[in-house]
């Protein structure tokens, strides 16, 4: 489990893409210090597996659901990536729980300057939208971030000083491509009220055959 808080901006170092998968090296002195092979590691928001470790870079398997749900398969040698290790257990919860399971992707529309911050605009796929509510939690590569407010095929979120330069979100261009995680406690409280929902119906079904 992660929590969204980035801990450094790390770098592409190589893609090597395959039919239906990909191998890519990153460069992270941070992450890497404890990593091991097995370790868990949040790359743009999506949680890989380490292959390999060889001084600050790691390679990760980027299989064909993972590249087909996320923007990880057009990053090329020097893009810079988010890199988050997960919270260890009793660890602070700073950010929201984020597991690390990408659900779609979306486009930046538009960036609005403010006093000491920027208010970024993304496009919602309709699939997602359901899930992005006003100050509720959303991942946006990875990053733990509160929705400043929501609209027909949009939502936005207010970066401080901090995220705008720790986080690949500082340099984002307009109509360039994130990686989302919806909170998944909407989630699971939609499926647990679907199935409610259900049973209900098949218990008035049953009273009504009797």
């Amino acid at each position: 489990m992660f929590t969204g808080l980035v801990e450094e901006l790390g770098e592409v170092v190589s893609l090597e893409s395959g039919a239906e998968s990909a191998v890519m090296a990153i460069r992270g002195p941070l992450v890497t210090s404890d990593a091991t092979l097995g370790s868990s590691i949040a790359v743009d928001g999506v949680c890989l597996t380490v292959t390999g470790v060889d001084g600050d870079v790691f390679t990760v398997d980027v299989m064909a659901e993972t590249l087909a749900r996320s923007g990880l398969g057009r990053l090329v040698p020097g893009t810079e990536v988010n890199l988050e290790r997960p919270v260890p257990a009793g660890g602070r919860l700073g950010g929201h729980v984020v597991q690390g399971h990408v659900d779609g992707t979306a486009r930046l529309v538009s960036r609005t300057p403010g006093d000491r911050w920027e208010t970024l605009r993304f496009s919602a796929p309709q699939k997602l939208a359901r899930y992005i509510v006003e100050k509720g939690s959303i991942a946006v590569d990875g990053i733990s971030l509160t929705v400043a407010a929501t609209g027909p095929g949009w939502f936005e979120v207010s970066l401080i000083p901090t995220t705008l330069a720790t986080t690949v979100l500082g340099r984002l261009g307009i109509g360039e491509e994130v990686n989302l995680e919806v909170d998944v406690l909407a989630k699971y409280v939609e499926s647990l009220l679907g199935a409610a929902s259900g049973d209900a119906d098949a218990h008035d079904d049953e009273g009504e055959a009797r």
